[in-house]
């Protein structure tokens, strides 16, 4: 069976790596110029399912939570699993409490404990969550190793190709297109996200960091280099435009609050991405004819792509089962 990925985003490389995993010869195409060239190149690389599970329903938790495992399977060396710590200042201290009722598998820290986390936060907070079991990874270099594994597979990845082009002669096809598909998807619409990436050597972070605020609760997420990824806001909006004045004030000013010597970072990229969703926030596998749709990832991209590329396989194995049962 020859099948056909549309999309070199992270839903379209999972799903690809997945069913070379299974057997089956894949090629992907892709209508920019490189891989995550979408949302995807601008996503945090959090593996983080009990923190989501703040703003996200079960199902995130239930599909998230063996994410870090498939991506340290895939791309061994990639996922940096060092937790997640979540602050707040003291004027917004009561958001921690609502942030533990809605969410599990986290522990409460004191000064001296975050501290002992975190020494470049030493004083900075009274109390926080540690979220001991989730990772992270950087999505960048997570998606150019799947694109590499793929291509040392002898799988076919081309770029600057058109998602009308002929798929004829392929067995089945697989629509990972994400943004592409709003107004054709039934329900599908876009969120905006922006982040920019800040320089700096006069901070270590060893985890993502979670800064609380009831209007614009903010992510670091270290890299590598000494440089931070700050995101992001979450716009109902498909604008694919640059980031917004106001925007990129309260990013930074989030990140002042965090620590002040993010004031004189160096601001490296800015930039923003339309991220897929259906009214429920799900992703979804859906079938029209030979073409299976992987949509809807939302903000939980690389959290939940693992799980919906085993679902789109199985469901291609499970045709393939029948076929041969009628032909026998």
């Amino acid at each position: 069976m020859h099948i056909l990925v549309k999309g070199a985003g992270v839903a379209g490389l999972t799903v690809a790596w997945q069913l070379y995993r299974h057997g089956l010869r894949v090629s992907v195409t892709e209508h920019a110029d490189k891989v995550g060239a979408g949302a995807s190149g601008f996503a945090g690389g959090m593996l983080a399912p009990w923190c989501e599970r703040e703003s996200a329903e079960e199902p995130v938790l239930a599909l998230g939570r063996l994410a870090a495992d498939w991506w340290e399977a895939a791309l061994p060396g990639h996922v940096h699993r060092r937790g997640t710590l979540v602050v707040a200042a003291g004027r917004d201290a009561g958001e921690l409490n609502r942030f533990s009722r809605r969410t599990g598998g986290w522990e409460w820290l004191d000064e001296q404990a975050i501290a002992a986390l975190e020494p470049d936060l030493a004083g900075r907070f009274r109390s926080a969550l540690f979220f001991r079991h989730e990772a992270h990874l950087d999505p960048r270099q997570a998606l150019s190793g799947l694109a590499s594994g793929l291509e040392e597979a002898r799988m076919r990845l081309t770029f600057g190709v058109t998602h009308n082009a002929d798929v004829a002669h392929y067995d089945r096809v697989i629509d990972c297109t994400g943004a592409a598909q709003i107004g054709q998807l039934p329900g599908l619409r876009g969120v905006r996200g922006e982040m920019l990436c800040v320089e700096t050597r006069e901070i270590t972070l060893s985890r993502p960091v979670r800064l609380l605020h009831p209007r614009h609760p903010i992510y670091i997420v270290p890299r590598e280099r000494h440089r931070f990824m700050i995101g992001a806001t979450m716009i109902e909006s498909d604008d694919t435009g640059p980031i917004t004045a106001r925007s990129l004030m309260e990013l930074l000013n989030a990140a002042y609050t965090l620590n002040p010597v993010f004031g004189e970072a160096r601001v490296t990229e800015t930039g923003a991405g339309v991220r897929p969703a259906y009214p429920d926030n799900l992703p979804r596998v859906t079938q029209e004819g030979r073409t299976f749709h992987v949509n809807g990832l939302y903000r939980h991209g690389f959290l939940l792509a693992p799980a919906m590329a085993g679902e789109v396989t199985r469901l291609l194995l499970e045709e393939g089962k029948k076929s041969v049962r009628r032909a026998s």
